[in-house]
């Protein structure tokens, strides 16, 4: 053969095996028929003949014998069709794995918080998201609001779920839901007789706070509920983990804030009681953040779900 020759057959070659060409002889082999082929794919059969042409006329071989009872692969045609089938597995797999990365089916996500993840609605906007979207990697992370603030920045975190306002240059907002603010107390404690608990009933106590967040959100709120120095309690704080801190309390060294969500990690020998504001539980708001220009599907995914759940018309820019 020629240069010229060997050329053209390439060139002949490159053309037939065209990949809806192999999808047309996989089909011709898995219906053992042109015509049944050509039925299935709606096509004329003398179209779908002519491309099995054009292949074995590229390949230099047969690969299907031809009969009036339809059509066998050649011992050669049968390892070209298994590998064109193979092809195609891999390339209908790359367009089901790429249309639901576009689709924000699969993919990953990672989120930041500061709260507990024992119950409420962080733990339960989680679990939903997991049994909608199985095949997205779900990433937490835990870390004070500093840290979170520049994983968004940085792009480590596609957004965070934080209570209070955390200003953030470029970046979007949802408010999302609220949860009462609550004094974990000694079960023998003078206070625990009460169903209810006024910020004013404090004064005197020792209260107890992580360095961990919302540690200093409770001591602005605190603060912000009781001008007056002399009707706070004392405040200490300890380089301890939230749990830590219900531990000491146990042991009576003094009381503490937690939010409600955070009572089902629950530590023997600890009562909650609510903490009020005149007649109104105390509250914390919870609200999302994220980076305008983050274009991450499955954050798109993940936020669609918790405009679904706290439907509160409350985006802001």
């Amino acid at each position: 053969m020629s240069n010229s020759q060997r050329t053209s057959h390439v060139l002949h070659t490159n053309k037939a095996l065209e990949l809806k060409h192999l999808r047309l002889a996989a089909t011709a082999a898995s219906c053992g028929s042109f015509r049944k082929a050509a039925e299935l794919l709606s096509l004329q059969q003398s179209t779908l003949s002519r491309s099995i042409r054009q292949i074995e006329y590229g390949l230099g071989f047969p690969i299907f014998e031809r009969s009036s009872g339809g059509v066998n692969p050649t011992p050669a045609g049968r390892s070209v069709l298994r590998l064109a089938k193979a092809i195609l597995e891999e390339f209908d797999t790359l367009i089901a794995t790429a249309k639901s990365v576009r689709n924000g089916e699969t993919g990953r996500l990672a989120v930041g918080f500061c709260t507990s993840l024992s119950a409420g609605n962080l733990q339960a906007s989680l679990v939903e998201f997991r049994q909608r979207s199985p095949r997205i990697e779900l990433a937490t992370i835990e870390r004070s609001r500093a840290h979170l603030a520049m994983g968004l920045r940085n792009g480590v975190l596609d957004i965070l779920i934080v209570t209070g306002s955390l200003p953030l240059l470029d970046s979007n907002t949802m408010g999302l839901w609220n949860e009462r603010v609550l004094v974990a107390l000694p079960q023998d404690h003078p206070l625990a007789a009460r169903e209810i608990i006024h910020w004013t009933d404090l004064r005197g106590e020792t209260v107890l706070l992580s360095h961990c967040e919302p540690g200093r959100e409770f001591e602005d709120v605190l603060v912000s509920k009781l001008i007056l120095p002399e009707d706070r309690p004392k405040i200490e704080y300890h380089d301890v983990s939230r749990g830590t801190i219900k531990c000491l309390i146990s042991m009576k060294v003094g009381i503490s804030l937690v939010l409600e969500s955070d009572i089902v990690a629950d530590v023997a020998g600890l009562i909650y009681r609510e903490l009020r504001d005149g007649t109104s539980p105390s509250r914390f708001d919870y609200s999302a953040y994220w980076r305008a220009d983050n274009e991450n599907p499955a954050l798109i995914t993940f936020l669609k779900m918790l405009s679904e759940r706290y439907p509160s018309p409350r985006l802001e820019r």
